[in-house]
């Protein structure tokens, strides 16, 4: 690569940061001179404003972690370029909806120009980031991504077409590495010590699991994680001893049951009860979306604890429901003989039904319906301190959630990527191989430049969530990432033209299988307007 950095293209990004941190600034301003119900009403508003702070706050970390290695500057320096163009497009036209002026940006434009330009980003498609991994990380990194290319990848496209079940093989080698144990502390039989290391490690794992396959790779290990930092914040001492060690040895695996049919990311209105009656609850109603729960041994339940519904959030609790393993293609369980169970009650009535989705295939999502299922009041997790506070303590598993699916985001694009790269490589048209058109590389080496910051950033977030931090900035780059991802399976699709629409090539399951990122964990439209732009609005002072 001939392309020279200067001091000055770095003081024109701090220029183009500057730039955009107004934007988001100005709109901010205009909206807190509104009433709470008037900037409920500015949904596409709020929306641009989320994702356009979002690339912000990337392109900040991009210029405040500009190291010395060259070509990773030039990633970083296009990565601002892109940002700032990004946020253009939202706001050209809008100025005043913003609330800055036309020309709020007059002073990037040269630098933008530059590290936009066709000529540079084509240059970009040859460039192999470099790793910011210390040895210990890398050997995580290592060790998973040895894993996936031996015992996923081999499998994961004929159980994406024949919509097949997760290998036993694959859930007992994983659990021989340790990965269902990575967010379980140590006295718990897990390997988790407290801080931003375990942040870090489920990361890289979940990242290198994604990068084989999301449907038996890098999801597997989400489930019992939720779980387990619900258990951690709120669980008795004795459930914590009871689950978590067995939690981690996959002796048992966990599903989690909170969607319903008509209330997805909207919690607080869900309709499931669990009615108390003789030291136990009923649970009766209908669960969701829940992924893998034929397979699992026990389901983390969210339900109504409170029956008057204006409570919302503040009446619902959460449950330790065990049950059988079913089959994958649909299941129906009595309870009946359950020591615990009160004699005179009817048969208590489990009934799983699989939901057939385009991509995500493996794990199976299920519609359950729940008739009289008795749960000891032991199992509701924390007891008689958690009764009600269930909604915060599943958030404390979906927070981390989020910042997981951006990890598996990254996985997905960096398959994504590769696939494509080798693809254009060895595809001859017109007497060339199709990486050596100006078009092929220019769209790989954006897909360098946006890859390349979103796993920078997200290596900082689970920095900051190790230190108690970093809430806003996991729903940013779960919301940009999952959205990228989207574009960058897409054109990977597109490089390989026709192929790219036959299943026997990876890259059409990367495709559907990144289409679902933007809408599990927090729907993108929830997580936008209702988590990302309502901390804006209190946080301005933390843009700068």
């Amino acid at each position: 690569m001939t392309f020279e950095i200067s001091q000055q293209d770095l003081e024109s990004a701090k220029i183009a940061v500057d730039a955009m941190r107004k934007a988001i600034e100005g709109v901010i301003d205009r909206l807190a001179k509104m009433s709470s119900d008037e900037v409920d009403r500015e949904q596409v508003l709020l929306y641009d404003l989320a994702h356009g702070a979002a690339a912000y706050y990337i392109a900040k970390h991009c210029l405040n972690c500009i190291n010395e290695n060259q070509y990773d500057q030039i990633l970083s320096l296009a990565f601002i370029a892109e940002a700032a163009y990004d946020i253009k497009l939202k706001t050209y036209g809008r100025e005043a909806l913003w609330g800055i002026e036309e020309n709020y940006d007059e002073a990037s434009k040269p630098f933008v120009t530059k590290y936009r330009d066709p000529g540079l980003l084509a240059e970009l498609a040859d460039i192999e980031p470099t790793s910011s991994l210390d040895s210990d990380f890398e050997l995580v990194a290592e060790t998973f991504r040895r894993f996936a290319q031996e015992e996923i990848i081999p499998v994961a496209d004929e159980i994406h077409r024949k919509n097949g079940d997760v290998p036993e093989n694959i859930i007992s080698g994983l659990a021989e590495l340790g990965a269902f144990g990575l967010s379980i502390p140590e006295e718990y039989g897990g390997f988790a010590t407290g801080g931003s290391h375990d942040y870090m490690g489920m990361v890289i794992a979940t990242e290198e699991l994604s990068r084989g396959s999301l449907g038996i790779g890098g999801s597997l290990i989400t489930r019992p994680e939720i779980l387990a930092r619900a258990l951690i914040a709120g669980g008795t001492e004795a459930q914590k001893k009871e689950i978590l060690p067995r939690l981690a040895t996959t002796e048992i695996m966990a599903a989690v049951a909170v969607t319903e049919p008509d209330y997805g990311s909207d919690v607080a209105s869900l309709k499931v009860m669990a009615t108390y009656r003789d030291e136990g609850y009923l649970i009766n109603g209908v669960k969701t979306w829940c992924t893998f729960a034929a397979r699992a041994d026990v389901l983390m339940l969210l339900a109504r604890t409170d029956p008057d519904r204006s409570m919302g959030h503040k009446g619902l609790s959460l449950f330790i429901v065990e049950k059988p393993q079913g089959d994958p293609k649909g299941f129906i369980f009595t309870q009946e003989n359950l020591d615990t169970r009160p004699k005179d009650l009817p048969a208590g009535k489990m009934e799983g039904r699989p939901i057939d989705t385009i991509g995500y295939r493996g794990m199976h999502s299920y519609e359950i319906a729940f008739d009289n299922w008795w749960v000891p009041k032991e199992k509701l997790i924390g007891e008689d301190s958690g009764l009600n506070k269930g909604f915060y303590l599943q958030m404390q598993g979906f927070e981390n959630g989020r910042l997981q699916t951006a990890a598996r985001a990254i996985g997905v694009m960096r398959a994504s990527l590769e696939a494509a790269k080798s693809y254009a490589e060895n595809r001859v048209v017109f007497g060339e191989p199709i990486i050596n058109y100006q078009l092929t590389k220019a769209k790989i080496g954006k897909m360098n430049v946006i890859l390349s910051a979103s796993k920078s950033f997200t290596y900082e977030v689970a920095k900051l969530m190790g230190e108690k931090k970093g809430s806003m900035e996991a729903s940013m780059i779960k919301a940009y990432v999952c959205k990228a991802a989207e574009w960058l399976s897409r054109e990977a699709m597109q490089i390989h033209g026709g192929m790219g629409y036959a299943e026997e090539f990876p890259v059409s399951r990367y495709f559907v299988d990144s289409r679902v990122l933007s809408i599990f964990e927090g729907a993108d439209e929830t997580l936008a307007l209702k988590v990302i732009a309502k901390a804006l609005l209190k946080t301005k002072s933390n843009l700068s």
